[in-house]
């Protein structure tokens, strides 16, 4: 874990490791959610990347009758 410093802005430099294990790029968007006391920075991704994610998950399981 790396300590980084507010400035004046309230802006803070997300350290180069942690850019680059995230493949974190200039100008990308990330979302800040307050919780619990502390402050997540989530990145969001374009749908593009999201192709395939729930690869093998199990959908063949038995609908009741008023979902089919």
């Amino acid at each position: 874990m790396q300590a980084v410093a507010l400035s004046q802005k309230f802006q803070v430099v997300i350290p180069k490791k942690v850019r680059e294990s995230l493949s974190l790029v200039a100008g990308q968007k990330i979302q800040i959610i307050a919780y619990d006391n502390r402050i997540e920075m989530i990145p969001v991704r374009p749908l593009t990347e999201m192709i395939g994610f729930v690869e093998g998950i199990n959908t063949s399981f038995e609908r009741e009758e008023d979902r089919q």
